[in-house]
């Protein structure tokens, strides 16, 4: 892949400093999470489901971590995004979602549009009860491809989510378009 500079200054991470009292959950952790949370079907029914966006609820997550119980109107998507610096796992508690993902450590900051090399990109479908995990900067777009049915899934996160960054893509070329931060979607 190569690189384009960025047009402007690039974010910074702060280093968390403080003192951590409990084991931070690993992603193995946080796929366990999710999955004994997906098979709570009185908390999976209890979502409200909206015909015309996502819907979602936070919960409690493991250790300090973040999570989330996200219901899926047909043919939404969150667009190409990743976590920054957090570790996490999703996974799908009724219908099926498709996860479109990139197989390529991406420069974390400094950088505004990427060619993409060839053979980077995966498909992975996710039916009811599958799942996954992944590492710091994974770069993915979430959708529900169904016409007409609604998918509810479980995510979670650690460290809760500093920022998530935003891309938008056409064919080979990734471009960064946003970078949110907790206040822009709490």
């Amino acid at each position: 892949m190569s690189v384009s500079p960025a047009g402007s200054a690039s974010v910074s991470t702060a280093t968390a400093t403080a003192t951590v009292t409990a084991t931070a959950p690993t992603q193995a952790d946080l796929l366990d999470f999710v999955r004994r949370t997906a098979a709570d079907a009185e908390l999976i029914a209890s979502l409200p489901l909206d015909p015309e966006g996502r819907t979602w609820v936070r919960l409690e997550g493991p250790a300090g971590s973040e999570a989330w119980l996200i219901g899926w109107p047909p043919g939404s998507g969150t667009g190409w995004h990743d976590h920054a610096d957090s570790v996490g796992a999703f996974l799908t508690a009724a219908g099926e979602l498709r996860e479109n993902s990139l197989a390529a450590r991406l420069p974390t900051d400094g950088w505004k549009t990427l060619e993409l090399s060839e053979d980077v990109d995966r498909e992975r479908r996710l039916p009811a009860g599958k799942g996954r995990s992944f590492g710091h900067h994974h770069v993915h777009e979430v959708l529900n491809d169904s016409p007409d049915r609604h998918a509810i899934s479980v995510h979670a996160y650690y460290p809760p989510l500093p920022r998530i960054r935003r891309y938008s893509r056409s064919g080979a070329v990734l471009r960064l378009e946003q970078v949110e931060r907790p206040e822009d979607w709490q």
